[in-house]
């Protein structure tokens, strides 16, 4: 997580794990989801936070999640079903289910025909939110496995040289399993930045990086811009009202990842267009450009390491490969090489131990919500 995105010290509470996970599970289960259901939506929930990926977190997405379920655009009991199969693939309609519930069984159902076949692919559509795609890569790798997700999304994303929004941020994550160091785990919006850190960004009241969003032509902003100065209805709004409307809604229009044409955004624009087709158009979806977006389409894949060469072998050359970048010398003092997963896994080490850091305006709302649901609080 950048450092304009970390809680002050003086807004920071920090929260245990366990406490949080059943202050979580019992809002969820206001909402009719079913034990299970809400057992795996909490855990999607907290693995974000205990890896510092605040944005998909319950900071943001459980109340968005509780708007959707109270506007009933989110089926909090879907009767998810396979509507097309053979033995390695299949496509799921998760009828309109929170997808933090419904991949994870995608994922799993991925991992079984990779068991068989050596890959499994699984993609869903009618989809809810997936959360952080990391969690769901993760359940291969922690399969021995070779797991990818991908989610096309919304229209946020304004495509290179367009005056207009036409694509998804459609995030992607990949998850390969090391031996004894972290696996690697990336997870990433193909726009500049997650559309959810710009509501980070309004709580935290922290500028906007340049090359993040575009002006209301579509033109890149190359400027930090303080999120208070937009012309946007949406960005206006108090966080509460935005999180009622049951995703967080924002007119900010982002840019690809690379931010202008000269630096890369055709890369970002491009690989956006590769979610749509795999994500989407592979299983029906209506995508974001054609105007006709309903819903989210995902895609999730395993692939059985066993199936190309020896599981422990591949785990051993993966912390070879791994500990050479780790070992790279930095160029800049106090900042190490890293790789995609491994502050993450340090990250969740450290915060079991003490505990999840929320914003305050986060732990009020739980004291709220907690009084208005008579649950659990924290």
């Amino acid at each position: 997580m950048l450092e304009r995105f970390h809680v002050s010290k003086k807004d920071i509470v920090h929260i245990e794990e366990q406490k949080l996970r059943t202050a979580t599970k019992e809002i969820l289960l206001t909402q009719n989801l079913s034990e299970d259901d809400a057992t795996r939506a909490t855990d999607a929930l907290l693995k974000a936070d205990l890896r510092g990926v605040e944005s998909h977190g319950v900071s943001n997405m459980l109340r968005a999640y509780l708007g959707a379920f109270k506007s009933e655009s989110l089926n909090p009991k879907p009767n998810w079903k396979i509507v097309k199969e053979t033995p390695s693939c299949a496509t799921i309609n998760s009828d309109n289910g929170l997808g933090i519930v419904v991949a994870p069984k995608a994922m799993e159902i991925a991992v079984e025909k990779a068991k068989k076949t050596g890959a499994g692919i699984v993609t869903m559509n009618n989809c809810g939110h997936m959360g952080m795609l990391a969690y769901h890569s993760m359940i291969a790798s922690e399969n021995d496995m070779i797991g990818t997700t991908m989610a096309a999304c919304s229209p946020r994303m304004v495509p290179t040289f367009s005056s207009v929004r036409a694509l998804g941020t459609n995030p992607i994550s990949y998850s390969a399993p090391a031996d004894k160091l972290p696996d690697f785990v990336f997870d990433a919006a193909m726009t500049s930045v997650a559309g959810n850190k710009i509501v980070l960004a309004s709580r935290l009241n922290v500028p906007l990086s340049k090359g993040w969003i575009a002006d209301k032509k579509g033109n890149p902003i190359m400027e930090d811009i303080d999120i208070n100065e937009l012309d946007s209805e949406d960005e206006s709004q108090n966080l509460e009202s935005r999180y009622n409307k049951g995703y967080i809604s924002s007119s900010v229009d982002l840019l690809p990842f690379g931010g202008t044409r000269e630096i890369g955004s055709h890369k970002g624009y491009s690989m956006a267009v590769v979610v749509d087709i795999l994500a989407g158009i592979l299983n029906g979806t209506k995508t974001a450009p054609t105007g006709e977006y309903r819903n989210q389409g995902h895609f999730v894949a395993a692939y059985d390491i066993d199936a190309f060469i020896d599981t422990q072998e591949f785990k051993e050359l993966m912390d070879k490969y791994l500990q050479s970048l780790l070992d790279l010398p930095s160029n800049s003092e106090g900042k190490d090489v890293v790789y995609a997963g491994y502050l993450e896994s340090r990250e969740e080490e450290k915060r079991l131990k003490d505990g999840i850091p929320l914003h305050k305006e986060v732990v009020d709302w739980f004291k709220k919500i907690s009084k208005e649901l008579n649950t659990e609080s924290l």
